[in-house]
């Protein structure tokens, strides 16, 4: 053993009886690893930095707070919107660099909430926090009740989870959204008696259920001439939405409007296409993405209901922060605000 690592022993020695902890304790502190309380670590340091072990620089950079590990949970498949939302936590790393975090995606079977609540439970024991996308469901919640007994707080994103100790909800408000839509397709129709049709991703997705309620309600409130002739579940899956259309069109020919709740509107716009139908059936769906935007620009749909990916994931790293510095959730986060697209208004 060489004279230099013989004194830097006996400096650790020195440093833990200073600070009255174990030599193995400000091994773990020194070289950063995690399992010592914040407390713990502000006395070893200041131990350290009195004894001079640590030049000014180095002491600075072992007592900064290791940077947040966080998870964005989003289901797999063939919705646009959230791989579009995946994609900006991939390649988004220089924007995190004032929220001192490390973010990564990872994604599940949509729908299946056992997967959702094992995922749920894997990721929270070598991560900081969770942002998912919830299904409404009491294993999920049973899982996330758990994770905030550990001190792994979980935001839910888009839908929420009712009853849950979830740390906050980031999205629309869903029932206003479905109101929204209504509204456009009611107005769009006109006065005339016509049917409409409602296709969500599942009705699992609270955030799906609540748009459902909003649209009947205002269809019911202002529009009683409008027949509303079913709900058909295409769990935002292109092809599946393709297949619900069809089905749609071939059982009622004179249908005149079709609001996709979920995801994957290009397999709802490709069926009316296909039929000839979409100039004459008022197409309303949800999330600005480059597939959605073609279909605004080709006249296949009408209007999207949509919120800021970029403000989201933003706004969910401000929820991390606060929570990390026991301020209140949303301090300083704004409301999501929703944004109805039309061709003529294309950002």
């Amino acid at each position: 053993m060489d004279a230099a690592t013989v004194r830097n022993k006996s400096r650790v020695v020195d440093i833990a009886r200073h600070a009255g902890v174990s030599t193995a304790t400000v091994d773990r502190v020194l070289n950063r690893r995690p399992g010592v309380r914040d407390a713990t670590v502000q006395r070893v340091l200041r131990a350290a930095g009195e004894l001079d072990y640590l030049p000014g620089e180095a002491l600075l950079a072992a007592a900064a707070p290791q940077p947040q590990r966080l998870v964005f949970l989003l289901p797999a498949g063939t919705n646009p919107f959230l791989r579009m939302l995946g994609d900006m936590v991939s390649y988004s790393h220089e924007q995190w660099t004032p929220f001192n975090v490390r973010c990564r995606t990872e994604t599940i079977e949509s729908f299946n909430p056992h997967e959702l609540a094992a995922a749920l439970l894997r990721l929270g024991q070598r991560h900081d926090g969770i942002a998912t996308m919830a299904l409404e469901h009491p294993v999920v919640r049973e899982a996330v009740a758990t994770l905030a007994a550990r001190g792994v707080p979980v935001v839910t994103l888009i839908s929420d989870l009712s009853n849950s100790q979830r740390a906050a909800y980031l999205g629309l408000d869903n029932r206003a959204a479905g109101r929204t839509a209504g509204y456009l397709i009611g107005r769009f129709i006109g006065t005339r008696a016509a049917k409409v049709a409602l296709i969500a991703g599942s009705l699992s997705y609270r955030a799906h259920e609540e748009r459902e309620a909003g649209f009947l309600h205002v269809i019911d409130e202002l529009f009683p001439r409008l027949q509303v002739v079913g709900l058909r579940e295409g769990q935002d899956d292109a092809a599946k939405n393709h297949r619900q259309t069809r089905a749609l069109l071939d059982q009622h020919p004179d249908l005149a409007g079709i609001y996709n709740i979920g995801g994957a509107s290009d397999g709802v716009a490709r069926a009316l296409r296909e039929a000839g139908r979409d100039r004459q059936v008022v197409f309303i769906g949800h999330g600005l993405t480059p597939d959605t935007r073609a279909l605004l620009i080709d006249g296949s749909m009408d209007a999207v209901i949509t919120q800021s990916p970029h403000t989201t994931l933003m706004n969910c790293l401000r929820i991390f922060s606060n929570l990390r510095e026991k301020r209140p959730a949303m301090s300083g986060v704004e409301i999501t605000r929703s944004q109805v697209i039309f061709r003529e208004n294309l950002p």
